[in-house]
């Protein structure tokens, strides 16, 4: 069961995607101060103890450095910079809360490199965004591009599409990979504690073994002792007949004269 300081981790960091999805001005401070939060109660609940799974622990943290790096993303002052340091960034793999088809910092990841997708286009056909000091005279004369003008916007658009669809196949690959090594180091481990257990068997049984052999040589040790020792007393008893049927022998017929 997750300890409260779980349950308001997670409260905040749901309200942090949340703030992060949504177009915020230049004056919004909020999301800034709660990832600052966000950090502090992170450290805590590495320290409690109740605290998650280190699984769990990863993700959180993966989420809170996504956040952190889309905060340092949107200062940068260049749309190019932005879309860079936006490639960068790692989403949460696992949905924040229970009601969620994605995890909301993937969604929030996607805005965001369309977004600078957005930006990087105008700033490389030269226009600016409404309200940043674009007078009406502009605004005209951007609804009066020519032709080969707004195919070579087109053009760009198919490029940068491209290139977004490129990434995500390499992200996919990468994933895959990640997930064909990790597989095949789980297998390669069953087989090393397989083999592990093997050895330390036939360990146990050579042990086993040895005692056995070293029980049976001494009942054999004992059994040879016994039979020299039978056989040495049959050889005295016989060598003392001999002896005495010598001197009987003698007795009974005296040496002729």
């Amino acid at each position: 069961m997750a300890s409260r300081l779980e349950i308001n981790f997670v409260r905040l960091l749901s309200r942090c995607e949340s703030i992060a999805a949504e177009k915020r001005g230049e004056t919004e401070w909020r999301l800034e101060k709660y990832v600052s939060a966000l950090e502090e109660m992170l450290v805590a609940l590495k320290k409690s103890l109740s605290k998650p799974t280190p699984e769990v622990l990863t993700d959180y943290t993966r989420k809170v450095d996504f956040l952190k790096g889309l905060l340092v993303a949107e200062k940068l002052s260049s749309a190019t910079e932005k879309a860079l340091a936006n490639q960068f960034l790692a989403p949460g793999r696992t949905p924040t809360i229970a009601n969620e088809r994605m995890p909301a910092t993937k969604t929030v990841h996607i805005q965001t490199k369309a977004r600078c997708t957005g930006e990087m286009r105008d700033e490389l056909l030269g226009t600016v965004l409404p309200g940043k000091g674009t007078s009406e005279t502009d605004l005209r004369n951007r609804r009066g591009l020519p032709l080969d003008e707004r195919q070579s916007a087109t053009e760009l658009d198919a490029v940068l599409q491209h290139h977004h669809n490129l990434q995500e196949k390499l992200a996919e690959d990468m994933l895959n990979l990640a997930r064909n090594l990790k597989n095949n180091t789980m297998a390669a481990q069953n087989i090393i504690k397989q083999d592990n257990q093997t050895l330390s068997h036939s360990m146990r049984q050579a042990d086993l073994n040895f005692e056995k052999l070293k029980t049976e040589s001494e009942r054999l040790e004992q059994h040879t002792k016994k039979s020299v020792n039978w056989f040495l007393w049959l050889m005295l008893i016989l060598v003392s007949f001999i002896f005495i049927s010598m001197i009987l022998f003698i007795r009974i017929f005296p040496r002729l004269r």
